[in-house]
């Protein structure tokens, strides 16, 4: 008899009058590169249906307005008072049906966040920005307060886009309360300062969220799925604690059929590194704040907040903490995590690692990329891969990310690949990452990487540098170099210290680091280093050349790590390292007077430089550099190049 795996994760279970397949539900995702109408194209539904066809129960549309004139915060949001959307709409829902998946949408309103210029909106767009109160902002814009008669037009409003989303074909919707959004103003004391029926008490600043769900009940009927996301804690003084969060749930409990609890803020900083978790923090940090709502509620509960593991996923749903487990960013490393833990392969999903390069790219470029999985923002024309050419012999110089991705995917396309790597170990940087609690996701990653190759025939030739001489010896048809970066020597006294250590060190463990570190380099790589240093009870001084640290940081990685750098890193901006002795480092701030900082240890995180693969140019018809071989960059540079170098061929 067949043995199923994780039987209470894949069981089903009913929600209104809908029944989910299974408790996984791929949680509000926007993504931006709509038309220049705002409305869905293939291309915007192509990133949702991956996750339809990867198992999820649910997937759900993120941030859609329901009242354009007050309610939008950015020029790339779907208008839900826009008839003109509706064809897209329709289409989309008929995409996610015909996967055996249930299409749901958010209906949201920004609030006091709305016309106001911001990253998604730099103009601003004219209109008045209204909120639960009269206010200026910090950024001197003018807030002003929501009258009753709005407040009725907007609940309305409301109502009027659940029925076209139910019209649409939708089977599920949910109402964003959470996050600092328009009700969960009215819902925080933090935001919702009136003194009339609408504020003060809780009961008053329920009003008008419930005023909502009513008018979506009147429009969409008894039965249809309403899932209600709010704030289980907002984790600001002032916010909504759990206690209010409890009280909240139970207010709502008769009008929805699903409590989907979350946390946090989105313009507070360290809330909203809560809201979305980071690395800093054990997965499933948020949970708890679901399992406290569902003892106090009869109706079912979602949780949310850095889930991965199907195997916690499956002890939280069989505890009886939660009923749904919802996913955003694990879901976008891997579109396919339900289908591969169904199926007994949960050690093939690719682990998200929580770095936020894809919400970086959805607030920068606007549109959305992942740094493990160069599938997503290309789901679309992924449809329409070429078919690979003739097999060809190719030598993957290099077994960093880049080159592992490329050797697996010209593997799968049916070419023979030789990967040659000149260190015992694959990976490339990853490795480095192994002793670092909070990094060791990326580690595992590199790992896992190394046994597909193996899975996927590639002749994997370790300690074996790409020569020109060995390249000459195997004739292959294609090279692609991968050979990496390594770190950049700055040329000051006492650099060859044996008090100096640089990233190559790292793989083999931090037992040379003192108890007292300066680092020399205030980018990405010497701030998370800090980080994990500072854990271990060392003194940490971080020193960098420029007025900023971690440029090269995601905006929300930054953040979480300003959390930790506070709690005990010492940070030295506009200061230049002159000299290193025995003593520690020596250097000059602004003032230009040399001075000693005491350390143990200096570590060295100035940059890294390209390796040259020039000596492997002209030794194959077909010759390509990917990942830090050509530009030192990030995860997603070199898995995106990699991939796609290896699909051209």
């Amino acid at each position: 008899m067949y043995r199923k795996n994780y039987p209470n994760l894949f069981s089903p279970i009913t929600i209104g009058n809908v029944t989910l397949k299974n408790r996984i539900s791929a949680s509000p995702t926007s993504n931006p590169a709509l038309n220049m109408n705002t409305y869905m194209t293939k291309d915007v539904a192509s990133f949702y249906e991956m996750r339809a066809i990867g198992g999820a129960a649910v997937v759900t549309i993120g941030e859609s307005i329901v009242h354009t004139r007050t309610g939008c915060n950015s020029n790339y949001r779907l208008l839900l008072d826009d008839p003109n959307v509706i064809p897209s709409l329709s289409d989309f829902s008929r995409t996610i049906k015909q996967h055996d998946c249930i299409p749901s949408i958010e209906l949201a309103h920004a609030g006091k966040f709305a016309n106001v210029p911001n990253s998604l909106r730099p103009a601003g767009s004219g209109q008045i920005p209204y909120g639960p109160v009269h206010e200026i902002t910090p950024d001197g814009y003018e807030i002003f307060e929501m009258n009753e008669d709005l407040i009725a037009e907007v609940a309305e409003a409301y109502g009027k886009a659940a029925g076209v989303v139910k019209f649409c074909g939708f089977e599920m919707l949910l109402v964003h309360a959470g996050h600092g959004w328009l009700l969960g103003q009215f819902m925080s004391p933090l935001y919702n300062r009136r003194s009339d029926r609408f504020g003060g008490s809780l009961e008053n600043r329920m009003r008008f969220p419930l005023m909502v769900l009513d008018s979506i009940r009147a429009r969409v009927g008894p039965g249809f799925p309403v899932e209600f996301r709010f704030s289980g804690e907002e984790f600001v003084a002032g916010g909504i604690t759990i206690d209010e969060g409890v009280e909240i749930a139970r207010m709502v409990e008769d009008k929805v059929d699903l409590l989907h609890v979350s946390a946090g803020l989105h313009e507070q900083p360290g809330a909203n590194v809560i809201t979305h978790t980071s690395t800093f923090v054990p997965q499933g940090r948020n949970v708890y704040l679901a399992e406290t709502v569902k003892k106090a509620v009869k109706k079912p509960v979602a949780c949310i907040g850095g889930l991965i593991d199907p195997a916690m996923m499956e002890e939280i749903i069989a505890s009886g903490r939660a009923d749904v487990v919802a996913m955003a960013r694990s879901l976008i490393a891997d579109p396919f995590l339900p289908r591969k833990a169904q199926e007994g392969r949960a050690e093939e999903i690719v682990k998200c690692i929580r770095c936020y390069v894809c919400m970086d790219t959805l607030r920068g470029t606007r549109n959305m990329r992942c740094a493990l999985n160069p599938l997503i923002g290309r789901e679309f024309e992924h449809k329409f891969l070429p078919s690979p050419g003739p097999a060809k012999k190719v030598l993957v110089a290099g077994g960093g990310p880049a080159g592992m991705e490329a050797a697996l995917t010209a593997a799968k396309r049916g070419h023979e690949v030789i990967l040659c790597e000149a260190s015992d170990q694959l990976g490339g940087q990853t490795v480095s990452e192994q002793h670092i609690p909070f990094k060791k996701d990326l580690y595992d990653f590199g790992q896992q990487r190394a046994r597909q190759l193996e899975e996927a025939g590639v002749e994997v030739r370790l300690n074996t540098p790409a020569t020109r001489g060995l390249a000459e010896r195997l004739k292959p048809g294609v090279i692609i170099a991968a050979l990496g970066a390594e770190s950049i020597i700055p040329d000051i006294p006492g650099i060859d210290g044996e008090n100096v250590l640089f990233l190559k060190d790292l793989r083999t463990g931090h037992s040379g680091f003192g108890d007292s570190v300066v680092i020399l380099g205030g980018g990405l790589v010497g701030c998370e280093l800090a980080i994990h240093l500072n854990r271990q009870g060392k003194k940490v001084t971080v020193i960098e050349m420029t007025d900023d640290w971690a440029r090269d940081a995601p905006k929300l990685h930054k953040d979480a790590m300003d959390v930790e750098l506070r709690k005990g890193v010492t940070i030295r901006l506009n200061t230049r390292g002159l000299a290193i002795t025995d003593r520690g480092l020596v250097c000059e701030g602004g003032d230009k007077q040399p001075e000693l900082v005491e350390a143990d240890t200096v570590f060295c995180a100035v940059g890294m430089r390209s390796r040259s693969s020039e000596h492997l140019r002209d030794l194959a018809p077909i010759f390509k550099i990917v990942g830090d071989g050509r530009v030192p960059r990030q995860m997603f540079e070199a898995t995106s190049g990699g991939y796609w170098a290896a699909v051209d061929l």
